[in-house]
Parts: C-alpha cells; structure tokens; sequence
C-alpha cells in the first residue's frame, strides 16, 4: 500500500516545474520557485494535520491547497485572482512520476504482489492524477482518504483502508517517502517501507520503519527474494 504524492510522483519537481512560468509572468524574482513550492506544501501539510487532528467535517484536499497557495502568493506579495489559485492547485493533478516507479512498481506486480494506493488526495484528484502518472493499470485499488473522512496519519485512514481491501493491518506494507506517513501506519498496526529518496534521518524510534530503501527499485529488489519484511 504506497503513498502517492511525493512516493510515486515527484510532488516538489513537478510542481516547480509548473509554478516557474507563472512566477516569470508576474514578474516575481524574490525567491525561486522551488522555495514557493516549499511554502505551499508545508502550509498544506500543516493546515490538513490540524483538520486530522480536528477529526471533525472532512475538508476536502483541493480546499486545503487553494487555502495553501492563496496564503503562499499572498505572502510572497504576489497579486493574484482565485482563477490562478485553482489554476496552480490543479497542477497537482499533474504530476510526474520519480524515473524509476514505474519500472519497480511493474516487478513488484509480476511478483505476485497486491498493489495500492492510499492518499491524502481526493477522489477526483486521484482519478485524473493516477493515469497521468503513468501506473493506472499496475493498482489493485486507488483510495482517497475522503473514505475515512480524515487526512493522514489518523489511525482511522489506514484501519480503513485494510478494511476495504479485506486484509488485515499486520498483512499490509506500507511505503511512503515521509516518516509521518510510515509513522502513522506502524501506530496504526501496519508494517512499514520508507523511501529514503531525500537522505534525512527517520527521527522516531517507537515507531520506526521495518525497513528503509533508497528508491522503489531497491524496494523491488528486495520484494523479489522475500514478501516478508
């Protein structure tokens, strides 16, 4: 079961990539534009962890990110209208994958193995953002979070995952390229891969990953000589 954003598709690159134009065309030379993106992401994980930790009405993913870049132009003194928000925002359903996810994602199908998504993104966002990637046809199941009716790492997401997959916590691998993710699955009862791609330390030990790769490839690499981890 993998994380999406920022695990198969690489959410910082290609999202510089999109913001870069629309910084030359306001004329905006402050800050480049993989620090904006920076801004926005963390103002994004920030604003969804407190609506997780709310626990109350799900807020939509598309919602928390047009708030996200709304406060990120608007601190970067960028004059902008809600049409370019939702223009920016929509990026995210255009998104690249890391090179060697497909190749990796592919073996580890031919091994045998159930492949899933579980991510913070919504359902229509998914929808289109899975085909552009690349991999629509190596998933066993696309989920949203929206099924469970909070973001990530609430333990209630990943119990609710296993449950519409019909397996259970302990049987579940989850691989994500944030410790936070990998964290909230172990809490949760699942196993857990992290995806080492950014060479940073985990930072928790009660938690810990039951195994770190560098990259998907040596994740499928070690998947071909055992399924248990």
């Amino acid at each position: 079961m993998f994380d999406f954003y920022g695990t198969v598709v690489d959410m910082q690159g290609s999202l510089t990539r999109a913001v870069a134009p629309y910084l030359e065309r306001k004329g905006y030379t402050k800050n480049p534009p993989g620090r904006l993106v920076t801004w926005w992401r963390r103002t994004h994980f920030e604003n969804s962890m407190i609506d997780a930790l709310l626990h109350r009405d799900h807020t939509p993913y598309r919602q928390i990110g047009f708030e996200a870049v709304d406060y990120t132009l608007e601190r970067a003194g960028i004059e902008h209208t809600d049409d370019e928000v939702r223009e920016l925002v929509d990026e995210i359903t255009r998104l690249d994958p890391f090179p060697d996810v497909v190749q990796a994602l592919t073996e580890m199908k031919e091994h045998g193995l159930k492949l899933y998504i579980l991510s913070n993104g919504d359902p229509d966002m998914l929808a289109a953002g899975v085909p552009y990637s690349g991999t629509a046809d190596l998933w066993d199941r696309v989920m949203s979070v929206a099924e469970a009716d909070s973001f990530k790492p609430h333990r209630t997401t990943y119990h609710t995952a296993a449950a519409l997959v019909g397996l259970g916590c302990h049987d579940i691998l989850f691989v994500a390229n944030h410790a936070f993710d990998c964290i909230g699955a172990k809490a949760a009862g699942l196993r857990s891969a992290f995806v080492d791609r950014r060479k940073r330390p985990f930072g928790n030990g009660r938690y810990s990953a039951d195994v770190t790769v560098s990259d998907m490839a040596e994740l499928a690499a070690l998947l071909k000589t055992t399924v248990e981890i």
